[in-house]
This record gives C-alpha cells, structure tokens and sequence, in this order.
C-alpha cells in the first residue's frame, strides 16, 4: 500500500456516544462514536467481505516474567510505577487486519456498533443526522489544539470498519492492513469466536516492552534509529492540518511494515489503537495487584459511563501533542465506541 494523505491524533480525546455525539459535536469536543441495538445492513456489502482471509493470525510465544509497569515521571494514571508479574501466554503477531475481521464477519454475519441502526425510543432527541449508522473519524484542521481541542474528529454516516472513513472510502486491497472503526465489544465478540481473548493491560504493557524494561520506547531509548529510521507509524508535521508522512505512511500502514520489538511483535506502538480487557481506573496502579493483575471490577464513571483500556496509540499520535504510542501510556474509551484509528489483537494462555 502507497502512501496516503491524511489524518491525526489527538492526547486525551474522549471517545463519545452517538446520544452525545449531537449534543458536543456542535462544540466540536466530539471524538467518538455510535450506539445502537437493532442490527442493520452490513451483510449485503460484499467487497468487504471479499476481503477475508481465512488463514489463522500468526501468534508469537511471550514468555512470562516481572517488570516495572507504568512511568513515574509519566503523567498521573501512569503513576506510580510498580513491578508486576506477568504469567506466559500468546499474543497475535500483528494487529487484527481487514482480512482477518472479514473472514469472522463472513462466517458469523456479525453487525459491529457503527453499522446498526439508531435506537430512537431510547434517544427521541438526537437531531436527524446522528440518527444514521456511523462513527468518528479524523478530518485534518487548522486550529489551535489547546483551544479547539477535538475539533479535528467528526461524526460520519456510513463510517464502519467496511468504509473507516465514510461511504467513499472503502477496504477494497488492504486486507493486510489493521482493521479499524472497531468498538471494544466488536472486538471482545471476535475474540471469543476466535477462541481468544483481549489482553489484560498488564500483558500488553509487558508483551509492548519486548524485554526492554524501563526503556521510554518498545524498541529502546530513541526515537529513530541510525540514519533516520522509523520504528512506528505515527504523525509527523503539524497536528492537526498536515502529517508530512516522514516515516512513509499519512494513515494506516499495512501490519508488519515496521519492525518487530524484541518478542516479534508488530506495531506494538503507533499505527493503530488497541484494546484491553480492563475497565480503566485512572488510580489503579496505586491499589493493582502484584502478579497477573486483570484491572479493577469495573472502571469509575467517565463522562457517564465506565470505559475500557486502549493502548499503543495510532497513526495520529503527533509527538508533540500525543505521545501515547509510548509503552507506559494509557487511554480509554467506552465499550461502544470507535474510531478510524482503534482496533485490536488477541491472547491466549499459555506458552
């Protein structure tokens, strides 16, 4: 896949639901996402569905071990640093791709989040235009991001993991590259019918590091490596008008076109947001069990609702902005949100 031209990311953006998404839009303070319960469309698009790929995702053995989780001089949900010890398991090599999420779609006829239909008994005053299967995606602007703070992501009709950004744009030829538009219980479903399941934060942290413990980077100590080099795809140039593209992608790039950290894992950071299983709890880390913690019971309200973990950022983390492609960085969103820069991989126990 050649380069494309657009998108970004931003720090903290609260990923949202459709029910408020007409409500902040407006402000333009929206990052996020759909919601609904009646199932919808999605089946008779069969390009996507040409797209799947049967063979089974390579998975990588990640040894267990112990390490020092979180970052003391990191921002305060990364605080305090504390040693935690990981049990073996498994873990797909790369993020899920197209081909991968179509192959389940085909088998199953699932419907994810931002393809079904608006509940409107549930939420008789949302306006017409958030009434329509959809979800959130980047649009590059021209503002001032502490003033105008989420102003790049909008909501888009017809956006799903079929269309990432809307109708015009489709997943025709990249079934090698991360899918996306993917909301946590949209992943959390594939997972179980891949006889998988989603990494605990603590796993993917530790499988993140590669062996590196208290290293800034899942590859070491700098950013680029000799003459330049890229180890992750994120945003270069101006957030959020212009990624220059400097490390050869302005979007997603296809899995495995950067190195692998030490455990032989791919875009463990930047290229696209991932899934964990945990609730987030911005105070965790200070009450977190030592061995094999699975995060808290549920997480506290945010925004209305309790949210789950993502980590490893995306193709729109921009270093000066939004350094969350690092290993120690946390992010959350709610289960029934999505964007045109999250998806997702799977773990199993054992070696």
């Amino acid at each position: 896949m050649g380069k494309k031209s657009q998108r970004p990311e931003p720090q903290g953006a609260p990923a949202v639901r459709r029910l408020r998404a007409w409500q902040i839009l407006s402000a333009l303070l929206v990052v996020g996402l759909v919601v609904g319960v009646l199932a919808v469309g999605g089946q008779s698009d069969d390009a996507a569905l040409r797209e799947a790929d049967d063979n089974p995702p390579e998975m990588v053995s990640v040894p267990g071990g112990t390490f020092w989780m979180g970052r003391n001089d990191g921002p305060p949900d990364e605080r305090p640093a504390h040693e935690v010890t990981v049990s073996p398991f498994r873990m797909d090599a790369t993020e899920v791709t197209v081909g991968q999420f179509a192959a389940f779609a085909k088998a199953t006829g699932y419907v994810t989040v931002a393809e079904r239909a608006f509940d409107a008994k549930r939420y008789p005053d949302a306006a017409p235009e958030f009434r329509k299967p959809g979800s959130a995606v980047f649009l590059p602007v021209d503002v001032d991001v502490d003033e105008q703070r989420g102003a790049w992501w909008r909501y888009v009709p017809g956006a799903s993991w079929r269309h990432p950004e809307g109708p015009k744009c489709d997943v025709k030829g990249k079934k090698n590259t991360p899918v996306v538009q993917i909301a946590w219980e949209d992943a959390d479903a594939y997972a179980k019918w891949a006889g998988k399941r989603l990494p605990t934060e603590a796993e993917w942290e530790w499988a993140a590091r590669g062996g590196l413990d208290r290293k800034p980077f899942c590859w070491g100590d700098a950013q680029q490596g000799d003459g330049g080099r890229w180890y992750a795809n994120t945003y270069q140039g101006r957030f959020p008008a212009e990624d220059t593209g400097a490390d050869g992608f302005a979007g997603l790039a296809p899995v495995r076109t950067f190195p692998p950290n030490g455990y032989g894992l791919y875009d463990m950071s930047g290229n696209a947001w991932e899934w964990c299983s945990d609730w987030y709890d911005p105070e965790y880390y200070a009450v977190s069990p030592k061995d094999d913690p699975k995060g808290p019971a549920t997480g506290p309200r945010i925004e209305g609702e309790s949210q789950k973990v993502r980590r490893g950022g995306s193709f729109l983390c921009d270093d000066g902005y939004c350094r969350r492609y690092l290993p120690s960085a946390r992010d959350k969103n709610p289960t029934d949100s999505g964007a045109n820069h999250t998806g997702f991989r799977c773990v199993k126990d054992g070696k």
